[in-house]
């Protein structure tokens, strides 16, 4: 695997989690979903994100996202404190500087492949003609031949759908890659298609972060972090260049708790005001807070204003 340039190593962090809580509230107490995880990720990385299901994954990304709120800790993105954004800054965020790919490609079925990868340009003052000059740019870096592009989006197969959404991800030329198990619906030849597909982001410059539980693409990534149970471990997969920053390399092994001492990551707890988990010891299901029985225990969750709507389309 290529090794990141040298300078994006001594790089401020994109993302730069500190501290973070999770907690839910529900019929049945307090859910706490993810427990003082910190994590920097710098420019131009893939970092795949690890664990079973009910760990915290999904969670953890809709944060990153700027999709949801922490409980308490500090999220500085490219610099930026995001408790601080208001709302339109949120919404020019999630629609200008960070692409999203999700498992179940989320595209329009009644919408031609062009007109679905134009849809976050729609409601902007970029001309027509722009966008989709812009949208045949992404639809090109993914390998989507010619030919698809006036093809309603149910014509096409799995790993197609897929190529669409990431170009859809990239129509705005965003900084940064989210994607949620984006090989999960693919067979073995069309994900690994996919995978080439973020290898050529990457090399592009381009930061990824991708959600999966499969080991095998984990070790895709230039480095793999576990999270069980709410909590973040550094895997197996942390290549040698990584150590300057201090992140827990264990060659072979898994379970090692990641190290606070890496750049970015403050040594300062801050407020730790955090309800105590349920009696039991228990976490529950990370999946808790999208049914109707949990809500967030912080402040309601700022809406997704603004002119796309990354999980489904325009608002």
């Amino acid at each position: 695997m290529p090794a990141r340039p040298v300078d994006a190593m001594h790089a401020r962090p994109v993302i730069d989690i500190r501290h973070i809580h999770r907690i839910f509230e529900s019929d049945a107490g307090l859910a706490h979903i993810l427990h003082d995880v910190s994590l920097s990720v710098y420019p131009g990385e893939f970092v795949a994100i690890t664990g079973p299901s009910g760990s915290g994954k999904s969670t953890l990304m809709n944060i990153l996202g700027c999709l949801d709120t922490p409980t308490s800790g500090k999220y500085l993105l490219e610099g930026l404190n995001v408790a601080e954004l208001t709302d339109d800054e949120l919404a020019e965020v999630r629609a200008l500087r960070i692409g999203f790919v999700f498992q179940s490609f989320n595209l329009l079925p009644r919408m031609t492949v062009l007109d679905n990868v134009t849809l976050p340009l729609a409601y902007t003052d970029v001309p027509r003609r722009e966008r989709e000059k812009r949208a045949v740019h992404a639809l090109r870096s993914v390998g989507l031949p010619v030919d698809h592009y006036d093809h309603r989006t149910n014509e096409l197969s799995g790993g197609q759908m897929q190529r669409v959404a990431i170009a859809r991800a990239l129509v705005n030329d965003p900084a940064i890659i989210l994607a949620d198990e984006p090989t999960g619906n693919l067979d073995s030849t069309t994900g690994r298609q996919v995978l080439d597909t973020f290898h050529a982001l990457k090399r592009a410059g381009k930061t990824i972060v991708l959600i999966t539980h499969d080991p095998g693409v984990a070790a895709e990534a230039d480095r793999a972090v576990q999270i069980r149970d709410g909590r973040i471990y550094q895997g197996a997969y942390v290549p040698i260049e990584h150590t300057d920053r201090g992140a827990a390399v264990e060659r072979g092994g898994r379970g090692v708790p990641e190290e606070r001492s890496g750049r970015g990551v403050s040594e300062e707890r801050g407020d730790q005001n955090i309800p105590n988990e349920r009696g039991d010891g228990s976490v529950p299901d990370e999946h808790g807070d999208r049914g109707s029985s949990l809500s967030p225990l912080t402040s309601p969750s700022r809406p997704l204003e603004g002119p796309f709507n990354p999980i489904g389309g325009p608002r």
